[in-house]
């Protein structure tokens, strides 16, 4: 074997080895983006999951608190207005977390519809034959349930956020990040009022 031949062979070689090392780096680091923006995705449906949980929970506990306290019209309008604005957004898709605005109104809205529960609630206080009741007592429970899996999945949410949002602004993914469309995702930020659950205790 000639010397030209060898010393061509050996720069190839190392050609091949340099393309294969930078397409591992790149597949890789794609590859991983890929996978945590999926699980910021998942995620975020959980969250919405719980919220669907409580939207759903609504209407027995109105009818049960109705039962007992069929005067309190003006907390049902509030709480079926409540419920009705944050129907429409319930059901959205993942793109609420690339888009910091959408998420403030998601979570306006679904703060509004927590305050109207907590209105109803405090409704119980002044009817102790609707406190004793089964179905009350279990919807209740059923509902500060919610509430807590609310906070856990939000609490969640941000965390998978946060670990998507530092990779993509690391050296070198930021620049796959740029190039790839790959957005910060918005995080969970509770209002002041609404930090915590709806009191459901009696």
């Amino acid at each position: 074997m000639s010397l030209k031949l060898r010393n061509g062979l050996i720069g190839l070689g190392i050609v091949l080895v340099v393309l294969f090392g930078c397409y591992s780096c790149f597949s890789g680091n794609y590859n991983n983006l890929v996978t945590m923006d999926e699980q910021v995705n998942a995620q975020w449906a959980q969250v919405e999951n719980q919220y669907q949980r409580r939207y759903d929970l609504i209407p027995n506990l109105v009818a049960t608190v109705k039962g007992f306290a069929s005067h309190e019209s003006e907390v049902y309008t509030q709480v079926a207005e409540a419920r009705s604005k944050a129907g429409g957004i319930v059901n959205i898709d993942s793109s609420i977390t690339d888009d910091p605005e959408k998420m403030a109104q998601f979570q306006k809205v679904q703060d509004s519809l927590g305050g109207a529960l907590q209105r109803l609630l405090s409704v119980a206080e002044n009817y102790p034959e609707l406190k004793a009741n089964q179905n009350f007592m279990a919807l209740q429970d059923e509902l500060e349930g919610t509430e807590n899996r609310i906070a856990v999945e939000r609490k969640r949410y941000n965390d998978a956020a946060q670990v998507f949002n530092t990779s993509i602004r690391k050296f070198p993914v930021v620049f796959m990040a740029n190039t790839f469309g790959f957005k910060a995702k918005a995080y969970f930020k509770a209002a002041e009022e609404s930090k915590s659950a709806p009191k459901v205790e009696f």
